[in-house]
């Protein structure tokens, strides 16, 4: 079971805001790691978030007993790190919602098995998609 994970963004609260829209939930600043963090609250039974953070973040661990802070690295835009969420919208709702962003979005069957709707957040970040 996943409780939340973390990606990053250009617009983190803007991104923040869609991903919330797609879960029906809320949005909120988040600044434990970064000044300009926000988290997408799907408010589901297990509390399922999605924290967002500025392009470039990354985690560090911190010495003595504080909590580990990110910090910019200048890195590539692009990353391995992506996820699969689940909505209640229709397939056409959330390719309107990508449409109406200008992220890229398809729908792939993954190996025959099952069909997620890609979703390139800002056109660099994968996230899956599945509807009912």
């Amino acid at each position: 079971m996943l409780f939340h994970m973390s990606i990053a963004a250009d617009d983190p609260k803007h991104v923040a805001s869609v991903i919330a829209e797609l879960w029906d939930g809320a949005v909120m600043p988040f600044p434990p790691v970064s000044d300009n963090g926000w988290i997408a609250l799907s408010g589901d039974e297990r509390g399922t978030a999605l924290e967002v953070y500025p392009q470039g973040t990354v985690l560090r661990e911190s010495e003595g007993d504080v909590d580990a802070h990110g910090e910019p690295s200048g890195r590539d835009r692009f990353t391995a790190t992506h996820g699969a969420i689940a909505t209640s919208l229709a397939q056409d709702a959330v390719l309107a919602i990508a449409e109406r962003e200008g992220w890229p979005a398809k729908y792939r069957k993954r190996g025959g098995l099952f069909g997620v709707i890609e979703l390139w957040i800002e056109g660099r970040q994968m996230m899956e998609v599945l509807t009912p």
